[in-house]
């Protein structure tokens, strides 16, 4: 009998036949022969604390809709726990379905039609998809070359997209996705002095937050000063592997509340009660899980830098301390600008495409380091193969 707890190495519980048996996107999007690292979903069981509190609500037929604060109560208490931060008041927080339509609700209350919501690129695909369909301009102020924050490119899009009067928002990603990049104090700081500056309203993609090495620090954007006036989202989902159970919270700072209450009644009408009972019980019960999982994915990275150096010299990248995705280089494999299409046609290993990301995409792949290391390895291996 297998006596091992679902805390030790959770990323190494489960066989490839078992993840097949699973129906979500990312093992129904590609033929049974295809190696999925792709979207941000984990292989991972469900963490314990949450499988008990969904089995509890399920019992109960506690299956109606949610209420109260509890979602808001355990992130503050996760917050002072592990960020020390005492800022995500409860009276300043308020449910959203999933992080991306929050962040189209906070676009909403700072920007109108036709207005620019900045990015910096290359970033997760839907800022550019969700902000388009907003009726929305996106304006890009691409990282620099160490895929850092770039403060120049910043101010020349904030001054730019404010030069007629008009409202402008800077939709940040942080922990970065693709790049892993954690933002740290000094450059938080530097942006919200930049944004009043300018006039510009940020609103934050804080949905990795948890996932941050020991080596780092994540630092929330209303933690920093200047950042009272900024709008955050966060979730349970990336951290635990929730997609499927929608629920986020909205985070208004000080500065904020007022237009965080204006946004519309209903829209708190999305989140599931179920996914609410599953993030409050990650966030207030779930650190020894996802410390598990920070170290399987710490020895992840070790393993992937170690293969790719082996069997792919030629393609560049650094490990990062934020979330579980790894940005790889791949323009000297002769590939094109999207070598995800020839490893999926050929090496049969889907991955996501780098031009989705924007400028500074092309030639480019994002790979989701949360898997096991026997389906790393062999990932990479026919990753070389097709090159080879």
């Amino acid at each position: 009998m297998d006596t091992t707890s679902p805390d030790d190495h959770p990323l190494r519980r489960l066989t490839l036949d078992q993840l097949r048996r699973r129906t979500s996107m990312k093992w129904r999007s590609h033929p049974e022969d295809v190696l999925p690292l792709w979207v941000a979903e984990m292989d991972v069981p469900l963490a314990e604390p949450v499988a008990r509190a969904l089995t509890e609500a399920i019992a109960l037929g506690d299956t109606g809709y949610p209420a109260g604060t509890a979602y808001a109560e355990a992130l503050a208490g996760f917050a002072r726990e592990r960020w020390g931060w005492d800022g995500p008041a409860v009276d300043r927080a308020a449910i959203v379905p999933d992080v991306m339509l929050g962040v189209v609700e906070m676009l909403k209350l700072v920007t109108g039609p036709g207005e620019s919501v900045i990015v910096n690129c290359p970033v997760y695909p839907p800022f550019y998809h969700f902000v388009a369909h907003m009726d929305r301009r996106v304006v890009e102020a691409p990282l620099g070359p160490d895929l850092r924050l770039d403060l120049a490119a910043l101010k020349e899009a904030f001054a730019r997209c404010t030069a007629g009067g008009g409202r402008a928002a800077y939709l940040l990603c942080s922990p970065h996705n693709p790049t892993g990049t954690v933002h740290t104090a000094e450059e938080l700081s530097a942006v919200a002095a930049l944004a009043d500056s300018y006039g510009v309203r940020v609103v934050v993609d804080e949905i990795h937050a948890p996932l941050v090495t020991a080596e780092a620090v994540f630092v929330p954007y209303l933690s920093v000063p200047g950042g009272e006036n900024g709008l955050s989202l966060m979730s349970a989902s990336k951290a635990w592997n929730l997609a499927g159970l929608k629920a986020a919270l909205a985070l208004a700072g000080p500065a904020a509340a007022e237009d965080l209450a204006r946004m519309p009644e209903e829209v708190s009408h999305g989140p599931s009660h179920l996914g609410v009972i599953a993030h409050t019980a990650a966030l207030r019960d779930g650190g020894p899980w996802l410390d598990a999982v920070l170290g399987d994915l710490a020895d992840n990275r070790r393993l992937l830098a170690g293969l790719l150096a082996e069997r792919l010299p030629a393609v560049g990248y650094r490990p990062a301390p934020g979330t579980y995705l790894a940005w790889l280089d791949c323009r000297r494999l002769g590939l094109g600008d999207d070598p995800a299409a020839a490893f999926l046609a050929r090496g049969r290993v889907a991955l996501s495409a780098g031009p989705d990301f924007g400028t500074g995409g092309d030639g480019h792949v994002r790979l989701n380091l949360a898997t096991s290391p026997e389906v790393l390895t062999e990932a990479v291996h026919r990753m070389a193969a097709t090159v080879g």
